[in-house]
């Protein structure tokens, strides 16, 4: 693993580096763990560093806190002035909290390029950085992703090294995460705003899961972790200014054995933000915005649908009919050319497993995303979320009746997630 690992790092650093490698300080040998976070504009940064200096890190290793603190090159005043102070505070708090089990480092990214600022480049210098120490080591260490305005379980590391040792054939996995749901730190309209937001999370994730697709994950930023060698052989992040933690984990995911770490809790903001087009901060501003004191999300009927072309994909592998399926499911697999997609996995597969491995990496968490919209726009309206959550909840056997609030749907979500043991 070894010489492997280090040549792995060579080969990612010749085709994918974006630029120069900035930390060189000596690396510890018995390093196992990086957190990597991005910080832009951020005036709680500090609260995020104190809640990983206060989790209990395994004796005999050590781990690292790389904060890429960032802006583009013609950033405004404001930017300027928070991300002075953020590195001011970051480098005090460092050196007032750096020991043999844990460091903390800081990187200014002050030179971003306006078409590629953000955070998945904000990501990417900081993993890159993570992927480079490691391989000076010779070692598959593990690279995690936070955020700036999160917090984490005191369990946090202890639970991730002891994850990945129990799992060692795994590329990655996702962080069961739980947002603050009442307090002093935000407005009540972001509290309420949060609710119906994670619980559309949660729909959509076990709706998935429902139909019996192999690939169903969270993919949230701040709650992602994978191995430095899938890092470098997948290509590393993406550049992406929002979605990029989607886009990422999809590569992992796909590389087989992904897993779900549910024994600890990454705790993300739900604050309002406008920083990336699209998102947890963009969601909650919205439903503060519209006042409408609810929230709508994919019918489950889509879900149902999916799941009968899913049992007929299991069932006839290759000679998959979809004449007894749905309009909603055959006008998709016409307008999209899924035919011709399935006719060409079946040709090239020898065996029914390899067409379900190929099928399922064609059919995708992209065509998933894609399906759902077309039968929104097509076939079923949205409906609210708590209606849609009571049905899949009623489905699943774990209500026996409709539940009458978001909160309490949210909460049996957030049970049944955390309860699953995905190997």
């Amino acid at each position: 693993m070894a010489k492997e690992m280090r040549s792995v790092a060579a080969v990612y650093f010749d085709r994918f580096n974006h630029r120069e490698i900035e930390l060189n300080s000596p690396v510890p040998s018995n390093l196992e763990l990086i957190v990597v976070i991005p910080s832009h504009n951020e005036p709680d940064l500090l609260g995020s560093l104190q809640s990983l200096k206060n989790a209990v890190v395994p004796i005999d290793i050590s781990v690292e806190v790389i904060t890429v603190v960032n802006h583009e090159i013609d950033a405004d005043s404001d930017i300027l002035k928070q991300n002075g102070t953020t590195v001011i505070q970051a480098n005090r708090f460092s050196s007032e909290n750096n020991s043999e089990s844990i460091t903390f480092k800081t990187l200014e990214v002050f030179d971003m390029p306006a078409k590629k600022a953000g955070v998945g480049l904000a990501r990417k210098i900081g993993m890159d950085e993570a992927l480079n120490r490691f391989s000076k080591i010779n070692k598959d260490g593990i690279i995690v992703c936070f955020d700036a305005d999160s917090l984490c379980e005191s369990n946090y590391f202890e639970s991730m090294i002891s994850h990945f040792k129990k799992h060692p054939k795994t590329p990655g996995c996702s962080i069961h995460f739980e947002h603050p749901l009442e307090g002093d730190n935000h407005t009540i309209q972001e509290y309420n705003a949060i609710i119906l937001y994670e619980l559309h999370l949660r729909y959509y994730k076990n709706a998935q899961q429902y139909t019996g697709l192999p690939f169903v994950f969270h993919t949230i930023g701040s709650s992602m972790a994978v191995r430095a060698e899938a890092y470098a052989k997948q290509g590393g992040m993406n550049k992406r200014k929002a979605g990029e933690d989607f886009y990422f984990l999809n590569k992992i995911i796909q590389l087989g054995n992904f897993t779900e770490l549910n024994d600890t809790t990454v705790i993300p903001s739900p604050r309002v933000s406008d920083r990336v087009p699209f998102g947890t901060g963009k969601a909650v501003g919205e439903i503060v915005s519209a006042e409408q004191g609810g929230l709508e999300t994919y019918s489950f009927r889509t879900f149902v649908e999916l799941k009968e072309f899913v049992s007929e994909v299991y069932e006839n592998n290759k000679y998959i009919n979809t004449s007894k399926l749905s309009g909603l499911i055959n006008q998709f697999i016409e307008e999209k050319d899924l035919r011709l997609k399935i006719d060409e996995i079946a040709k090239n597969a020898n065996s029914e497993e390899a067409f379900i491995t190929r099928f399922f990496k064609v059919f995708d968490a992209f065509w998933i995303m894609k399906y759902v919209h077309f039968a929104r726009d097509n076939f079923h309206k949205q409906v609210s979320v708590l209606a849609a959550s009571n049905e899949l909840l009623l489905e699943l056997g774990v209500i026996d009746q409709p539940l009458k609030t978001e909160l309490e749907a949210l909460i049996k979500f957030r049970i049944l997630d955390k309860n699953r043991d995905v190997k």
